[in-house]
């Protein structure tokens, strides 16, 4: 049900991530193409890794149902990286058949398997379908953080450009 993606899925994750920041009512935000996918994937130094759901009908060649996009973070606490998940997202008609929770399932094991710290993400606020699903994990919420962001006209002043 959950592989490793390869360069072959990347045209899939990137209609994905189309239609994940869809349903965040963000998709004019949503500029990354196919080649900055591949690139930041398999490109010379991979900056960030994806596994791949795909249907249990077809076995490891069925159709790609959802992705975790992830990278590793560092904790100077632990002194050990963690994984942060950029992205998971399960197509609304495969939803309930165990897709999410088996990628989760997956990056907990690398994890686990690497000495890993951490298994981290964020949430919108309005996604409650998401967060009841989450918290029936074990996750919990980290209220006493605000996450921060520069970007764009903000990001090049501070940057310098």
């Amino acid at each position: 049900m959950i592989r490793t993606a390869t360069p072959a899925d990347v045209p899939a994750i990137h209609a994905m991530v189309r239609e994940l920041a869809e349903y965040e009512k963000a998709l004019d935000e949503a500029n990354a193409t196919e080649e900055q996918l591949r690139e930041a994937l398999f490109g010379e130094r991979p900056a960030a890794y994806a596994h791949i759901a795909v249907s249990d009908e077809d076995g490891a060649d069925g159709e790609v149902v959802g992705f975790a996009l992830w990278f590793l973070n560092f904790s100077t606490w632990r002194g050990v990286h963690g994984i942060y998940l950029e992205d998971l997202y399960v197509r609304p008609e495969r939803r309930g058949g165990g897709h999410g929770k088996a990628l989760l399932t997956e990056l907990a094991r690398i994890c686990t398997e690497r000495g890993y710290g951490r298994l981290e993400w964020s949430v919108l606020n309005w996604n409650a379908p998401s967060i009841a699903f989450y918290e029936s994990l074990g996750a919990r919420p980290q209220d006493e953080w605000t996450v921060y962001r520069l970007t764009d006209g903000a990001l090049a002043e501070l940057g310098g450009k």
